[in-house]
C-alpha cells in the first residue's frame, strides 16, 4: 500500500502561484510513476501531470508553460508548482500514484485531495 497526503492548496488570484507538495509512505519503491490529476464539479476528472521514476515528466496540454512537477526522493515528497493560474484552473488536486504507465486520472493510489480556487 503506498500512502499519500497532500497539502498546500488555497485561494488566490488570477495570475498568482500556489505550490501542492504530497508526502508519500509505504511501497513506494513499487511505482512507476506519480502525479497529480485534478477535478472540478460538473467537469470530467483531469490528468494535470506526472513524473515518473526516472524523472520524465508529462503535462497536460492546458497546463504545460505554468505548471512543474518535481520530487525530492530522500524526502518521498512530490510537488506540483503552478504559476499563472487561471480561474479555470480551480478544482480540487489530487496527488495519485500509479505502478504502471497509464491514464494520469486512473491511479493506483490517491490522496484525499486539496481545493485550489481561482478568482478572476
Amino acid at each position: 500500500q503506498v500512502q499519500l497526503v497532500e497539502s498546500g492548496g488555497g485561494s488566490v488570484q488570477a495570475g498568482g502561484s500556489l505550490r501542492l507538495s504530497c508526502a508519500a509512505s509505504g511501497y513506494t519503491y513499487s511505482l512507476y510513476e506519480m502525479g497529480w490529476f485534478r477535478h472540478a464539479p460538473g467537469k470530467e476528472r483531469e490528468g494535470v501531470a506526472g513524473i515518473s521514476t526516472d524523472g520524465r515528466t508529462r503535462y497536460a496540454d492546458s497546463v504545460k508553460g505554468r505548471f512543474t512537477i518535481s520530487k525530492d526522493n530522500a524526502k518521498n515528497t512530490l510537488y506540483l508548482q503552478m504559476n499563472s493560474l487561471k480561474p479555470e484552473d480551480t478544482a480540487m488536486y489530487y496527488c495519485a500514484a500509479y505502478i504502471f504507465k497509464g491514464l494520469l486520472t486512473h491511479p493506483n493510489y490517491r490522496g484525499q485531495g486539496t481545493q485550489v480556487t481561482v478568482s478572476s
